[in-house]
């Protein structure tokens, strides 16, 4: 594993004043993530992606600034070798049960064919992540020793489906996503994960197989939002970001 005070002193970028913060689990000589003490500058997230530090924009739990950032919430860990079909599989079977929520699917329907990305997959991340500090200027920047996002929801030890899940199944997920749908991490809340997409599906009968995955990936985003599986698809349509929520 990269070490990440190690890596810091060779970045060539100028970063804001910040600080390393350790997980409440995990290797105790070596730290979760670096993390700005304030907002994170314009373009910089865009300035150290390919760093090899894989970088972050953070939100924290409403009114309460601290978590999980700066109190250390995290439980880093290896991000492993899971199987993406075989956890989505066991998911869908725990979270589908006889509800209208996965009509037409009485059944998990495997995952969902690989689209060609429209543009770069890393132009388009810059973009979104540039969309997404502008629409909360209060985000902060983290540092994650990782080659890529999807490793780095493990190597930080995020919490934020820990109702659901661990980081080791979000991120053979997400690695899986990456590569059949050009995602990339671009930011993380308290329970929140955000997603560029450059390569979203582009019709409804498509939308449907890759909302099934994001059903057993993020159920709440079904129960508490759409309702259908079918009316989430059809926002999934053309959509160059993807963000899901943990109750």
């Amino acid at each position: 594993m990269t070490d990440l005070a190690a890596a810091l002193a060779e970045l060539d970028v100028e970063l804001p004043p910040g600080r390393l913060v350790h997980g409440d689990e995990g290797d105790a000589e070596q730290p979760a993530l670096w993390v700005s003490d304030g907002p994170a500058p314009a373009g910089l997230w865009a300035s150290l992606r390919g760093s090899g530090l894989w970088p972050l924009l953070l939100d924290h739990l409403r009114d309460e600034p601290r978590r999980p950032w700066d109190d250390g919430e995290l439980e880093p860990e290896d991000p492993g070798v899971l199987d993406a079909e075989t956890v989505l599989s066991a998911w869908w079977a725990g979270h589908a049960g006889d509800g209208v929520a996965v009509a037409p699917y009485e059944q998990w329907p495997g995952l969902a064919a690989p689209i060609k990305p429209r543009r770069d997959p890393d132009s388009h991340a810059d973009q979104w992540a540039g969309e997404l500090l502008a629409s909360d200027r209060k985000m902060r920047l983290g540092l994650v020793a990782a080659g890529r996002g999807a490793d780095a929801i493990s190597v930080a030890g995020w919490q934020g489906a820990i109702n659901y899940t661990g980081p080791a199944a979000l991120t053979a997920v997400v690695r899986s996503w990456e590569e059949r749908f050009g995602v990339r991490v671009i930011g993380l809340g308290f329970a929140e994960l955000y997603l560029s997409v450059s390569a979203p599906p582009g019709d409804q009968e498509t939308a449907l197989r890759v909302a099934a995955e994001h059903f057993a990936f993020c159920p709440d985003g079904v129960w508490q939002g759409t309702e259908t599986l079918e009316k989430y698809a059809t926002q999934l349509i053309n959509a160059p970001f993807w963000s899901f929520w943990w109750d």
